[in-house]
């Protein structure tokens, strides 16, 4: 009664003061200590590309990590490992499936009949089933898990920055001039929800032939810098195009790439986030 809306001068102990948290309770068998969402303002820049290889860089730097994919209609990362087996399950909860190195992984792909199912399901269903992956996987002794996200600003995105205890975001981007507008959208995203985006990795950024050496810039130049400066954060690593990362994801064999630029990216992420 006679509430005055102005909290900072406020007394009382109400339901507007203390809002009730969104976040999803973590399995009671679980352990994750930092959460990096991979976010892109659209599809296509590669952003389950530098999901895998940031969570291969981050277990070669000694840290356990893991990789929960959020996309569900869209769902990539099994194969970038090589992954084709079944999700298992136990009284403690579902059990995610092991990559050669040790790297936890949980996918919807895991969990259909077959892998070119397509998961025909309303926003509201792919989101909880994200908030499943969550609260139901046992997830053991992570130290950085990393959210594979679909491209834009719908369901899952908002799933996942309110429900999970998203400690920062990498932004992956191309170097078109559309790519950075969209950039700004999922930038606005995060600031919208209140989190720290920890820099940006710009994929695609160039081509070096193989046969002259001479670098192509087949996007036009890069406006990465001034995309970072705007926004008050770092650019983490910027990819060139290269045909034998492709090759290795599309193998299966994620974790036999190794990229400077990504092991930079890694330890600018260990950084922003320490244990």
């Amino acid at each position: 009664m006679g509430c005055t809306h102005d909290c900072s001068s406020c007394s009382s102990d109400c339901a507007s003061k203390n809002p009730e948290s969104l976040l999803a309770e973590l399995n009671h068998y679980s352990s994750v200590k930092k959460v990096i969402g991979v976010v892109s303002g659209k599809g296509g820049v590669g952003k389950s590309l530098v999901t895998s290889t940031l969570a291969v860089e981050m277990n070669r730097l000694g840290y356990k990590s893991a990789v929960l994919d959020a996309d569900i209609t869209g769902p990539s990362i099994p194969k970038a490992f090589g992954i084709h087996e079944k999700a298992m399950g136990s009284d403690m909860g579902i059990l995610p499936a092991r990559t050669e190195s040790g790297i936890e992984l949980m996918s919807i792909n895991l969990m259909l009949p077959e892998e070119t199912s397509p998961v025909i399901w309303r926003g509201p269903v792919i989101a909880g089933a994200v908030k499943q992956f969550w609260t139901d996987v046992v997830w053991t002794d992570v130290d950085y898990m990393f959210v594979d996200m679909p491209p834009g600003t719908g369901d899952v995105p908002l799933t996942v920055f309110q429900s999970l205890p998203v400690d920062g975001i990498v932004i992956v981007a191309s170097p078109q001039e559309l790519v950075s507008m969209i950039v700004e959208k999922a930038v606005n995203m995060a600031v919208a929800m209140n989190i720290p985006i920890i820099g940006i990795v710009e994929n695609m950024s160039c081509f070096k032939c193989p046969d002259c050496g001479k670098v192509h810039k087949l996007f036009g130049e890069s406006h990465i810098d001034e995309v970072a400066k705007a926004h008050n954060t770092k650019v983490l690593a910027q990819l060139p195009i290269d045909p034998d990362v492709a090759a290795l994801i599309d193998s299966g064999n994620a974790e036999k790439i190794h990229l400077e630029e990504i092991e930079s990216a890694a330890k600018a992420i260990a950084e922003a986030c320490p244990l």
